[in-house]
């Protein structure tokens, strides 16, 4: 018997909702739908240091003007710190601590990963060196040779993927050096929790997805399904995020940032009337979509 669709959608609480998350959001939203699934909403404001304040409030009060109400509790991460510590104690085996800075790893990097982080040049898999401290701790990831060295998934949008660790990423961080849980963990650990069996997510997180794999590979978790969507880029070509400059969207026109989302997202959509229209002809139009790409699940 194929499990309950379980879909969420996890936005970091560092601003209001502008049209690249809506996309994002929308996305999550409508495949939950059309498999007559739930969609969870967590908080993912683990990272305190970034968190805006009344910013989480504001973006669950913007998916409730736009029809978009989600199923259960919301979950917060900030409330979560036992799990985390329970599954990095798990991983013990396979963690370091790490006393570089940023500067040092940056100077010595094997190359640049996928999403612009250095790949970490192992400095210290074997030891802290003589007068330093731990700053953070970092999971050992397979050497070349070694069984879980690629990570191979099927994207359910972009396809076959594959991902080289030791070379594309290198070892990761688990705890940081502020003392904050990475969101590599932090993610895996919550998906597990709330048992999501899809991910639908924008594809500026594409990279991540191989080290969240891994990890769940050790922590012995399901891997839900994955499905990244296209990101909105801004007039430079980057990503549309608080920091290039995205707006809030208006919500006295709820229906024209819906409609502008769904054909970003490639729905081809009449004018709707109403909101209880555009969400049942989009999730029609998604149903179809769905099945022009590269692999649907079981």
């Amino acid at each position: 018997m194929t499990a309950p669709y379980i879909g969420r959608f996890a936005p970091s609480p560092t601003g209001a909702l502008h049209a690249g998350s809506l996309v994002a959001a929308m996305a999550s939203y409508l495949d939950a739908k059309a498999h007559g699934g739930q969609w969870l909403v967590r908080i993912e404001d683990i990272d305190v240091a970034r968190t805006v304040t009344g910013a989480a409030e504001q973006i669950m009060e913007t998916l409730r003007h736009l029809g978009m109400q989600w199923d259960g509790d919301v979950v917060w991460q900030s409330r979560r710190h036992d799990l985390y510590r329970r599954a990095f104690e798990q991983l013990h085996d396979y963690t370091y601590p790490c006393g570089c800075t940023r500067r040092e790893i940056a100077d010595s990097r094997l190359g640049i990963a996928a999403d612009g982080a250095a790949v970490y040049p192992g400095t210290c898999r074997n030891g802290l060196a003589p007068g330093r401290a731990a700053r953070a701790f970092r999971l050992r990831v397979p050497e070349p040779g070694q069984s879980e060295e690629t990570i191979r998934f099927d994207d359910l949008w972009m396809g076959p993927q594959i991902q080289h660790l030791a070379t594309e990423v290198g070892d990761f961080v688990l705890k940081r050096a502020d003392g904050y849980w990475a969101y590599q963990l932090a993610v895996v650990v919550d998906d597990a929790a709330q048992g999501v069996t899809h991910v639908v997510r924008g594809a500026d997180l594409l990279d991540s997805t191989a080290r969240q794999i891994y990890l769940q590979r050790l922590l012995q978790l399901p891997t839900p399904a994955y499905m990244h969507v296209p990101v909105v880029l801004n007039s430079e070509g980057e990503k549309l995020s608080k920091q290039t400059g995205a707006r809030e969207l208006d919500l006295d026109q709820p229906l024209e940032a819906l409609v502008d989302a769904a054909d970003f997202l490639g729905l081809s959509l009449a004018p709707p009337r109403s909101l209880d229209q555009f969400w049942n002809d989009a999730t029609v139009a998604w149903e179809k979509l769905r099945r022009t790409l590269p692999k649907l699940p079981a």
